[in-house]
């Protein structure tokens, strides 16, 4: 839910975004992990379900496998090196869907070259980098460095390296900061791009 607060103040306000990696979960092993759905069709739904459904999020239940995700966070790494910030915030959004929605596992190449090619870019050369480990001390280096500054969860949002919010806070959360940072809104925000198609 951080993506849709951070791009509605892209689109919002006169930011740059600057992305940097992070585990999705960092307890989970190179091979990713098997687990047992704590859910059933019948159960309420959760607070963050609630939220997500308001913001148009669907989180499917069922989940039987959480994938590690250093090679998504390479592939994210490898986007924002070659696309441009829409198609930065579009690859993002399809790799959401993909994990919450649609239980692909982030740790297949196929998975990950599909959601760049229907991003608009090259996914075979993004299969390419990956295969050959092009980005992966990049990645490395910026989780190190997420950690020495005292990141421990996403979503994480540092504001010019001064403010930061932790967790999946309401949109007034990150107002507040840009507010106090003298930060402009944009005269015309942004066009807001419709749902991208599933790929």
């Amino acid at each position: 839910m951080g993506l849709v607060e951070v791009e509605r103040v892209y689109r919002e306000w006169d930011v740059t975004l600057d992305w940097t990696p992070f585990f999705l979960d960092p307890s989970i092993q190179p091979e990713g992990r098997t687990r047992t759905p704590t859910t059933t069709p019948d159960t309420p739904p959760s607070a963050m379900e609630l939220r997500g459904e308001a913001l148009g999020i669907k989180f499917a239940r069922g989940r039987t496998f959480q994938p590690h995700t250093h090679l998504a966070l390479e592939a994210g790494e490898w986007v924002a090196d070659h696309g441009d910030t829409e198609q930065v915030i579009e690859f993002h959004r399809r790799l959401f869907r993909a994990h919450f929605t649609d239980h692909e596992s982030l740790m297949d190449l196929d998975v990950l070259a599909r959601k760049a090619t229907a991003t608009g870019l090259d996914g075979a050369a993004l299969r390419a980098a990956l295969e050959a480990g092009e980005v992966r001390a990049i990645v490395d280096e910026a989780i190190e460095h997420a950690y020495a500054i005292g990141v421990t969860a996403i979503p994480t949002f540092v504001f010019d390296n001064r403010y930061a919010i932790v967790g999946a806070h309401e949109y007034p959360a990150f107002v507040n900061v840009l507010e106090q940072l003298g930060a402009r809104r944009r005269e015309v925000p942004l066009p807001q791009p419709s749902e991208p198609p599933r790929a």
